[in-house]
């Protein structure tokens, strides 16, 4: 099978199969293993904290794509990613 070239396709980053660019909706950053098939989780976090999280600033600020829709950009969930990595790395270098 020949692999797929067209210049078009959104590509994945290997971290965790976020996109390079586009939107990720909740239950992709929280998962849902109801779903068929379950949706494994982008983020250890649940629903509940995930909204406090955004409402004292500590989680980036959804987008309204409409009256119903609310999403994440990817540039800015695969961001806070990296800073709780470099946080956490930085506080273990730290107890040395």
């Amino acid at each position: 099978m020949a692999a797929n070239t067209n210049p078009h396709t959104p590509k994945l980053t290997t971290h965790l199969s976020i996109p390079y660019t586009g939107f990720l909706r909740l239950k992709q950053l929280v998962g849902n293993p109801d779903a068929s098939p379950p949706i494994p989780p982008l983020v250890p976090i649940g629903r509940t904290s995930l909204w406090r999280k955004v409402k004292n600033g500590t989680f980036p600020k959804p987008v309204k794509l409409g009256p119903m829709t609310t999403a994440w950009r990817a540039e800015d969930i695969r961001t806070w990613i990296e800073q709780q990595s470099n946080n956490e790395n930085q506080g273990s270098a730290c107890n040395d």
